[in-house]
């Protein structure tokens, strides 16, 4: 590949990155932001399939995020672009306490309690997936619901905004341009005006 490193980072250095970026997590919501206010589609669906993305996101599923917000926002009409990056809001950094939440509602509603282990390893959790993924998926369905209502209601008026200011500057754009036109159409039939005229007094 043309823009792929020549020396691989170490693992501990990848693994850093993908934890604690270089550019921190505010320039990455950022970008996130930005490519949400500019896609083309309503407000509603836009920030409706971002729900689907953040309510996905408290879901067990690790590696279907992706598929599922999208099949999700498909059902109900959202826009599936806005649902993958929905999915962002889980991440390295906030899934420690998306999970601790979903698990302790989970644990508390199916009356399942699991010790946590002493040297965690994928063979304990192999072990006890059963134990953990049913009431990390119940326990995640009300916070769920909940950050995915806030971030719709935060996401519309943004995107809303963005679109309407995005309209009056293309409005002035383009009466601008028509203006422009205008005055040069005028100058054109003012120097062929004037150049009839001479050739007249010439012609006298």
């Amino acid at each position: 590949m043309i823009f792929k490193r020549r020396d691989k980072a170490p693992v501990l250095v990848r693994l850093r990155e993908l934890l604690v970026p270089r550019k921190g997590w505010r320039r990455g919501y950022l970008y996130i932001g930005k490519r949400m206010q500019r896609l083309p589609d309503t407000p509603h669906r836009i920030a409706l399939g971002f729900a689907c993305g953040v309510f996905v996101s408290f879901t067990p599923f690790f590696g279907l995020h992706f598929v599922l917000a999208a099949a999700l926002a498909w059902l109900l009409g959202g826009n599936i672009l806005a649902s993958a990056l929905g999915t962002f809001v889980g991440n390295p950094a906030t899934f420690p306490f998306i999970a601790g939440a979903a698990l302790y509602i989970g644990f508390h509603l199916t009356g399942v309690h699991v010790p946590p282990p002493q040297d965690f390893s994928l063979g304990w959790l192999w072990a006890n997936l059963e134990s953990i993924l049913v009431p990390y998926l119940l326990g995640g369905l009300g916070p769920g619901l909940i950050c995915a209502w806030g971030f719709y209601a935060l996401v519309r008026p943004i995107v809303a905004a963005y679109q309407s200011r995005r309209r009056e500057r293309l409005m002035a754009a383009a009466r601008r341009r028509v203006h422009e036109h205008a005055n040069r159409l005028r100058a054109r039939k003012a120097r062929r005006r004037d150049g009839d005229g001479k050739a007249a007094d010439d012609a006298a």
